[in-house]
């Protein structure tokens, strides 16, 4: 589990990882998926499109946070392998 967490955490570290969720979460707030949820459904007493930004929003700051624990454990490496 933590060598997967390891390898989570290495991948994260990559440019081009940041631009891929960038640009996923700029597509998310587009016109055509936000239309895609603008239903007059409900599930669990909470309107699909509130529901879709909400959980769209939590998974950010969960991307975010594991994007943090990546640039720290970057550093951590960086540290250990500069000291002496």
């Amino acid at each position: 589990m933590k060598r997967l967490f390891t390898q989570i955490l290495n991948r994260l570290q990559l440019p081009e990882s940041w631009i891929i969720f960038f640009i996923l979460g700029i597509i998310m707030m587009t016109f055509p998926f936000l239309q895609i949820f603008n239903k007059p459904i409900i599930l669990f007493g909470v309107p699909l499109l509130f529901l879709y930004l909400m959980v769209g929003w939590m998974i950010s700051i969960i991307i975010i946070y594991l994007f943090m624990l990546a640039s720290r454990h970057a550093d951590k490496s960086t540290d250990e392998k500069t000291e002496p």
